[in-house]
C-alpha cells in the first residue's frame, strides 16, 4: 500500500452546520477533526482531499493551508504592514504549486483592524507572487478572473495570516444538476446540511409541499442512496494542480461502493405549475426522477392518506422553506400564509415530523405549533429559524 503524506485542510461551510460537517468528515475518514468558524479543519492525504470535494455535502470549498504567519510581529523590523504582508507572501515557494505559465485569482477575507481593505490586500498578494517569478524567470503569470489554473485563499484575522490553496475552485454547493430555478430557491449544501441535522438518512417517505425548483427533494435522495454530489460537477480546481494524481481521482470518481438502495418515496408538490415544471427539470437532471414524485397542488388539499408511510412503520419526514416575505408580501399575506401552513401539518400530515426555515419569526409564532427543536441558520445573508415540530393526532397533552 503506498503511504501518502498527511496536511491540514479547512472545508468551509454556513455558519451553524459546522457540526453537521465535522461529523461528514470523520464518516469520509478524517482525523483531528476540529470545528472553527464557519469551518472545520481536519487532517488527511491527497485522496481524502479528493473525496472530501466530491462526498462532502455541506461543504462549500477545501482550502489547504500553505503558509500561517503572524503579521506586525515584534521580532520583525519591517514597519508597514503591507510590506510584511507582501514579504510573506513572496516568501513563500510557489513554485511547488504554479510555473510563470500558470493564471492564477485571489479571494480575499480580512477581519483585521490592520487591513480593512480587502482589494488592497489581494493586490499586494498578486504583486508578491508576481514580483516572485520575475525574480525566478524573468516573466509575470497573469491573474485570470474566471478558471484560472490556480485558486489562491487569503484570509487575515486581526494580526493573522493564512495562504491556502483553494482545492474546489466554484463553490462546492453548485452541485451541476441545477439546470432551471424559481424565485430565491434555496442553497444547495444549506439544504443537505437542514436534511442530515433532522437525521435524513432515506429511513421513511419524504415530503415537501412547497418545493420550488426541487432542491430539497434532489438533496434528500441524493443522502437516501448515499450518491455523492460532486458527481454531476464539471470539474475541481485540483485538477490542475501540480501533483495532481489522475489514477488516484479516477478510482475515487468511480468507487460507488458506497451508494444504498433506498425503499421509500420522495414527494414534492407545489401550488405553482411553473414551479413543478422547474422542479421536474433539475430532478431529471440529477437522475433521481425514479424516487421523487412531484404532484401541483395546495399544500392544504393535500391528502396523506395517499402515502406509503400511512402503512409502513415509519414517521413520515416533512421540510418546507416557505417565503420569509423580504420582497413582496404583507406582514397580513405572510401571517396568514405561515397559520395555514400550521393548520395543514396538524390535519393533512398527522404523525409525521416537520421542519420548517425561515427569517421571519413574526410569522413562524403564527404556526401555531410548538416546536420541539429550534436551531439558528443563516440562508445567504439572512438569520433564520430552524424548528422542529412532532406532529400528533388530537392534543399535545393526550400524548
Amino acid at each position: 500500500m503506498i503511504q501518502r503524506a498527511t496536511y491540514k485542510m479547512l472545508a468551509k461551510t454556513f455558519k451553524g452546520l459546522e457540526e453537521v460537517l465535522a461529523q461528514e468528515l470523520i464518516e469520509l475518514g478524517a482525523n483531528d477533526v476540529q470545528i472553527e468558524r464557519r469551518a472545520v479543519s481536519f487532517m488527511g492525504d491527497q485522496a481524502l482531499l479528493y473525496r472530501a470535494n466530491l462526498c462532502l455535502r455541506t461543504a462549500l470549498r477545501v482550502l489547504v493551508p500553505i503558509k500561517t504567519v503572524s503579521l506586525r510581529s515584534p521580532k520583525r523590523k519591517i514597519v508597514k504592514p503591507e510590506d510584511e504582508l507582501y514579504e510573506a507572501v513572496k516568501a513563500i515557494e510557489w513554485s511547488r504549486y504554479m510555473s510563470a505559465d500558470t493564471t492564477f485569482a485571489i479571494d480575499t477575507t480580512v477581519y483585521s483592524e490592520t487591513f480593512r481593505n480587502s482589494r488592497f490586500v489581494t493586490y499586494r498578494v498578486k504583486d508578491a507572487i508576481a514580483d516572485y517569478w520575475q525574480e525566478k524567470a524573468g516573466r509575470r503569470p497573469n491573474v485570470k478572473i474566471s478558471e484560472p489554473d490556480l485558486y489562491i485563499n487569503v484570509h487575515i484575522a486581526n494580526e493573522q495570516l493564512t495562504v491556502s490553496l483553494d482545492s474546489s475552485g466554484e463553490s462546492l454547493h453548485k452541485r451541476g444538476y441545477r439546470v432551471a430555478t424559481t424565485e430565491a430557491p434555496i442553497n444547495e449544501a444549506l439544504a443537505a446540511g437542514m436534511l442530515l441535522m433532522a437525521g435524513w438518512k432515506g429511513q421513511a417517505d419524504f415530503y415537501d409541499p412547497m418545493c420550488g425548483s426541487g432542491t430539497l427533494l434532489i438533496e434528500a435522495a441524493l443522502i437516501a442512496r448515499n450518491i455523492a454530489p460532486g458527481l454531476f460537477r464539471q470539474s475541481f480546481a485540483f485538477e490542475k494542480w501540480k501533483d495532481f494524481d489522475a489514477d488516484l481521482w479516477s478510482d475515487i470518481y468511480n468507487d460507488d461502493s458506497r451508494e444504498r438502495p433506498f425503499e421509500h418515496r420522495i414527494y414534492g408538490s407545489d401550488a405553482s405549475f411553473y414551479a413543478i415544471r422547474q422542479a421536474e427539470k433539475n430532478i431529471k437532471a440529477a437522475g433521481v426522477q425514479h424516487d421523487v414524485e412531484l404532484k401541483q397542488i395546495r399544500m392544504e388539499e393535500i391528502k396523506t392518506s395517499n402515502l406509503q408511510s400511512q402503512i409502513s412503520n415509519a414517521s413520515p419526514l416533512v421540510m418546507l422553506n416557505p417565503p420569509y416575505g423580504e420582497r413582496l408580501k404583507s406582514n397580513k399575506e405572510m401571517e396568514d400564509l405561515y397559520s395555514s401552513i400550521g393548520t395543514a401539518l396538524k390535519h393533512q400530515f398527522a404523525g409525521a415530523t416537520a421542519w420548517i426555515i425561515s427569517s421571519n419569526e413574526a410569522a413562524m409564532k403564527c404556526i401555531g405549533l410548538k416546536p420541539s427543536k429550534k436551531y439558528r441558520l443563516l440562508n445567504g445573508e439572512l438569520d433564520c429559524q430552524f424548528n422542529r415540530y412532532d406532529l400528533f393526532q388530537g392534543k399535545r397533552k393526550d400524548q
